[in-house]
């Protein structure tokens, strides 16, 4: 088998697409050294900090290798050159997934991912490089959101993207996708950090929103090779990134055992801040957001209350691009406050919530004494008509924000 050094020259003669490689030599010994048996994130750190740079690694001896303390599989491995060929072959399979691999070593690499206590040691990386250097603040929350927790989700996320910030989130089910949709309603940059390889979608469903991410400038990350399924325990391990890419997390709906509790946990480890919206106290997707407030979390209920913490830096970051006159009008968490409405769509919307759909059966038996089913459905439309409420299948109907 060929040695290190000799599969690194020839890729060199061969050439390299700069669009799918490592986007340095040591790169590529760090993706290796990712992709070799027995080794973890923590080994590979110290095998860093005694050789000196990851190519070193690869011109020890096998005797030196073992004298390290790694594995004996391991030090076969790069000693050998068959770890090398492993990276070369996945460098390989992202270029045909449109994939770029950013090392722990690169520039490119997220400044703030660098901070955490065991960065993932490399990235694959699809759409913007670029985009995983600007501010963002983490959207998190469950898979099973009501419609109130869907709905700040995506408002949140819109106003917050166009002010600039970038959203992040695990393009899951629920609140991870509403926030990636409101940011793409925005025309805004989100990043989707992916608990499979970078060609596999989860869930499917998903796959035409992750290419809006993408055509808008946005990102999908992950830390797992190309081909990775979605495995359970996979998603639990890429929460770190989540919350280690942003400035803070903000967490929208989440039950007492979930994968939220991870992400802020992780995110106070990390020295993040983390935002909560508060809920209904007899929902249990409430559980994590309000215990979180009561914690000392950052209640929110529009963009300001995240905007006033964030860190002073960030905000000029921001500030120097903002454009005052461009920026959406926040929405009031009390439609009927906002503008002038009739007394009959008064009536209506203090009997439709937020966090549970009304359906227009009920509307009609509870107001039969007050309006007939025609001035019920016209102020319906109305209100539907003007943003303030929302129809859901089977003629359902909840409060918009």
């Amino acid at each position: 088998m060929s040695t290190p050094q000799q599969i690194a020259d020839a890729a060199t003669v061969a050439g390299s697409n700069p669009a799918s490689h490592p986007s340095s030599q040591q790169g590529t010994y760090w993706l290796a050294l990712s992709l070799t048996a027995g080794l973890g994130p923590a080994r590979i750190k110290k095998l860093i900090e005694h050789y000196g740079t990851a190519e070193r690694v690869f011109h020890a001896s096998l005797t030196e290798l073992e004298a390290s303390g790694m594995p004996a599989v391991s030090a076969q491995s790069i000693a050998t050159g068959k770890s090398y060929e492993l990276a070369q072959q996945e460098c390989a399979k992202a270029m045909e997934a449109g994939a770029r691999v950013i090392a722990l070593s690169d520039a490119e690499y997220p400044p703030r991912l660098k901070e955490i206590y065991d960065p993932p040691v490399v990235l694959f990386v699809k759409g913007s490089v670029e985009v995983l250097a600007k501010p963002g603040i983490a959207m998190v929350g469950t898979r099973h959101p009501t419609p109130y927790g869907t709905g700040m989700a995506e408002r949140l996320s819109t106003d917050l993207s166009a002010r600039g910030l970038v959203i992040i989130s695990g393009l899951a089910r629920g609140v991870d996708t509403a926030s990636h949709r409101g940011a793409v309603a925005a025309k805004g940059k989100t990043v989707a950090v992916l608990g499979t390889g970078i060609d596999v979608m989860y869930p499917k469903e998903n796959t035409r929103l992750a290419e809006q991410i993408v055509a808008l400038g946005g990102a999908l990350v992950t830390e797992f090779p190309v081909g990775t399924p979605p495995t359970p325990q996979n998603f639990p391990i890429r929460n770190r990134i989540i919350s280690g890419m942003s400035a803070g997390v903000l967490v929208v709906e989440a039950a007492e055992y979930s994968g939220t509790r991870i992400t802020s946990r992780l995110a106070l480890e990390q020295n993040r801040d983390v935002y909560a919206v508060p809920g209904n106290v007899t929902n249990k997707n409430s559980w994590g957001p309000n215990t979180l407030i009561k914690q000392g979390a950052k209640l929110v209920a529009t963009w300001e209350d995240v905007w006033e913490e964030l860190p002073s830096d960030v905000q000029e970051m921001l500030g120097a691009g903002r454009n005052e006159s461009a920026e959406p009008e926040t929405a009031s968490l009390f439609p009927e406050e906002a503008t002038a409405i009739s007394p009959h769509e008064k009536k209506i919307l203090k009997l439709i919530k937020q966090d549970e759909s009304t359906h227009i059966d009920q509307l009609v038996e509870l107001l039969e004494n007050e309006m007939s089913p025609s001035e019920i459905f016209a102020a319906l439309f109305e209100l539907e008509l003007n943003g303030k409420i929302r129809q859901m299948p089977g003629k359902n109907f909840v409060r918009s924000f």
